[in-house]
């Protein structure tokens, strides 16, 4: 039962290296194969499509409970029962119905991406092909039709990483990077540079490394954009990047440069959704959600009362429907 509300977020150390998670936030059908010096991997999708960056939520959520059980000196297995609710908070996500059905269709993909590969975890050499979840289900479910609990199987190949600790811990921000490729970078700074000043990446070698589907000159604005953006905001956290030529420096931010709480992400109330949709009848929420928050980041703005600010963004959305 995974019951460690405090337990330091994990993910495993191979699919950091690897890019087994798609970046794509449409339906991703592509089987890819990705080869690094004698390693390699071949990532195929299911009926709903490859895996996400943020489907990998859920396994960073599972391995951090078995982690924390771990430590506490309980025994683990492939089998973990949550709740829904819990893992949706802790990994920032919504809790309206949309948000369960978001986790329930995430389920699916990571049940039905399939990967086979040599990529070595506990020692042992894996030529298998698995899925990244052996199984999900759903165990008690409301009238309204939303999840309450659920159990996962984790793979063997997961849980091998977990019984061998080979994992890294990620810094709680990483659930508030809203664009895939933001996370797929912190990801491979958490690896590739760890305790380190800095490492040095050609910008093709880290194209490939994050699984990116662009151009190497549209992966470079892409890159620079990010850049750009946490030189003004320092949403990154712990790493920062630059670009020079074809090469990518990531370095080890100073501690002291880590944005205040009233800059981190902004949770709103459903209280907050259910007035914001009575002042924009026939809006979808989430929609201006999105607008508001996107508007607040062109403008560098950093609300001291968020729900007050949103919702004055949904009243005008609603009296001027053109207002963005």
């Amino acid at each position: 039962m995974c019951d460690v509300f405090d337990a330091a977020l994990k993910g495993d150390s191979a699919s950091m290296e690897h890019p087994i998670f798609s970046l794509s936030k449409k339906p991703d059908m592509k089987t890819r194969r990705y080869e690094n010096g004698p390693s390699w991997a071949e990532v195929r999708p299911g009926a709903k499509g490859l895996a996400t960056v943020f489907d990998r939520d859920i396994l960073i959520y599972c391995i951090s409970q078995l982690m924390g059980a771990m430590n506490d000196g309980r025994p683990i297995s492939r089998t973990l029962r949550l709740r829904a609710h819990d893992l949706l908070i802790a990994t920032n996500r919504d809790t309206s119905g949309r948000g369960y059905l978001q986790l329930r269709e995430a389920l699916e993909r990571l049940q039905g991406t399939q990967i086979a590969t040599n990529i070595i975890t506990g020692g042992k050499e894996t030529f298998d092909l698995f899925s990244l979840i052996d199984r999900a289900r759903i165990v008690r479910e409301t009238r309204e039709g939303r999840m309450q609990e659920v159990e996962i199987v984790l793979s063997d190949w997961v849980f091998q990483a977990v019984e061998a600790q080979e994992v890294l811990t990620l810094d709680r921000q990483y659930f508030q990077l809203a664009k895939p490729l933001e996370r797929r970078l912190y990801e491979l700074a958490r690896k590739h540079v760890g305790q380190q000043v800095s490492f040095k990446i050609g910008l093709e070698k880290l194209r490939t490394k994050c699984g990116a589907q662009s151009t190497v000159k549209e992966f470079r604005r892409l890159l620079q954009t990010i850049i750009d953006a946490d030189q003004t905001h320092d949403h990154m956290p712990g790493y920062g990047f630059s670009l020079e030529g074809d090469m990518v420096e990531i370095r080890t931010k100073s501690k002291a440069a880590s944005p205040t709480p009233r800059e981190l992400f902004i949770r709103l109330s459903e209280e907050a959704y259910e007035v914001g949709r009575s002042y924009a009848p026939g809006w979808d929420i989430h929609g201006i959600e999105a607008d508001w928050r996107g508007w607040i980041e062109r403008k560098g703005i950093s609300p001291l009362h968020a729900e007050a600010h949103f919702l004055a963004f949904c009243k005008r959305r609603g009296k001027y429907p053109g207002f963005s």
